[in-house]
């Protein structure tokens, strides 16, 4: 019966993933807000009804009561958070919220059922991150400081990633954390708030330069860390926010240029990375070694096809470093390719939403932080799913709300409470731009009433 009831669990989480999914890009053309609210709400439903199923399964399976203390919990959050925003941001984008939320979900019903005490660490840490968040959409429409801070925002990341080279353990090949936490998932905030503050106010060829210096240094560092998935992600945030600010393409052209040339030296001075290319290219031949990650990873996407093979079904523990590098191996292994696929289009959607956050603003400076850190949310969502499947040679980054890592969902939950306020701050745009013009209308009408009474 146990088997029975997993069997069809796998499509009916997969029909609530597909229908979310459509309703993600639904709501981008309708303009009535009662559709949009209608579908927000539906969006709740169809996260209640998968994690509920998910869980139902994952407690049969384990016969774990704890899995459904866990599930009573994470629910109880996932209210407590959407009431919150509610209540305090009635201008918040809840289709944001949702994304996030539903995210949380997949990473959660993945991490309890490959581990519950880890799962059981995220949501604390998730709780934790989010108590933090709250407070941001204040901070951000409030401290019009924040812009002045640039070169503190400069000294920070470089102290910070500086401290990781020189004290940090080296763990898988890189030096990544001081003390349980990886300052680089927080630099990535500061870096964009750097970039931002300095181009906003000028993007001379000067400036340029030195954006390329204070950037060159913080790619540099983590190069020499061996964390070559940040810096990747930092760099082209630095390309992005460059060619947005200046608009011209030779900066570009010089970036894309310089970028290759590095990743060739690179390549010549760094075994670690030969290791990775080697691995990217045949990962077969050097399967007993640096290709198993890979091959595990493709066997386990491959072993899912369309439909997945079920929770608790798969073999995901095979994959080393399952939790953090490849969970989107064990969702296409247990949850199938569709499922995997409107993932990713609701990563998209993530994305397009706060890129349409920056092109309706209209200050410069909160424009390039929108910008920049939809630039790194998505190119890590590439990383991380590129690597996986074998697309482009493994980075050693997370799936950001996915995957386990307590600094990267912590940076991540920090990120999107920081779009939120940059959503409402487009909201208070909209209405002093309609405020204006209803002015404006006004005071026309009353000068042509005063004409006509004149003429009279």
């Amino acid at each position: 019966m146990i088997n029975v009831i997993v069997e069809l669990s796998k499509y009916v989480i997969l029909t609530l993933m597909v229908v979310y999914t459509f309703h993600c890009f639904y709501m981008v053309r309708r303009q009535d807000e009662d559709e949009k609210n209608e579908a927000l709400r539906q969006q709740l439903v169809l996260i209640f009804f998968m994690d509920f199923t998910a869980f139902l399964v994952i407690y049969l399976k384990t016969d774990n009561f704890q899995v459904i203390t866990f599930y009573l919990e994470m629910m109880a959050y996932f209210a407590v958070i959407q009431i919150l925003y509610r209540v305090f941001y009635k201008k918040a984008s809840l289709l944001l919220l949702n994304n996030m939320c539903m995210l949380l979900s997949v990473g959660f019903i993945m991490l309890c059922r490959l581990d519950l005490e880890t799962a059981t660490k995220q949501l604390v840490i998730v709780a934790a991150a989010s108590a933090v968040a709250l407070v941001i959409p204040v901070m951000i429409r409030k401290m019009k400081f924040l812009k002045n801070l640039t070169w503190v925002y400069a000294g920070i990341g470089i102290v910070l990633l500086g401290a990781v080279f020189v004290l940090a353990q080296t763990s898988y090949g890189a030096k990544l954390s001081l003390m349980g936490f990886q300052p680089s998932e927080a630099i990535k905030i500061t870096f964009v708030f750097f970039m931002a503050a300095l181009l906003s106010r000028d993007n001379s060829f000067r400036t340029v330069v030195q954006a390329t210096i204070v950037a060159g240094l913080h790619v540099g560092i983590l190069v020499l860390s061996r964390d070559l998935g940040s810096a990747v992600i930092f760099f082209v945030a630095y390309l992005v926010m460059i060619y947005v600010s200046t608009k011209k393409l030779v900066y570009l052209g010089i970036g894309v240029g310089g970028g290759s040339v590095g990743a060739v030296i690179a390549y010549f001075l760094f075994g670690h990375v030969r290791q990775r290319v080697s691995a990217w290219r045949d990962p077969m031949a050097v399967y007993q070694n640096e290709g198993y990650q890979i091959v595990q990873s493709l066997f386990a996407i491959g072993t899912g096809g369309w439909f997945g093979m079920g929770l608790c079904q798969g073999s995901p523990e095979s994959i080393p470093v399952v939790k953090n590098d490849f969970i989107f191996s064990a969702i296409c292994e247990e949850m199938g390719g569709i499922f995997a696929i409107c993932l990713i289009l609701v990563c998209m959607s993530f994305f397009l939403m706060i890129v349409n956050i920056s092109l309706r603003i209209k200050n410069p400076f909160y424009k390039l932080i929108a910008l920049g850190l939809g630039t790194e949310y998505a190119f890590q969502v590439f990383l991380t799913i590129g690597g996986a499947a074998k697309f482009i040679p493994l980075t050693g980054v997370t799936l950001p709300l996915v995957s386990y890592g307590g600094s990267s969902v912590l940076s991540t939950i920090l990120m999107i409470a920081i779009i939120q306020g940059l959503y409402i701050l487009r909201e208070d745009e909209d209405e002093e731009i309609e405020r204006l013009r209803k002015q404006a209308v006004r005071r026309a009408r009353e000068r042509s009433a005063a004409k006509r009474t004149e003429i009279r």
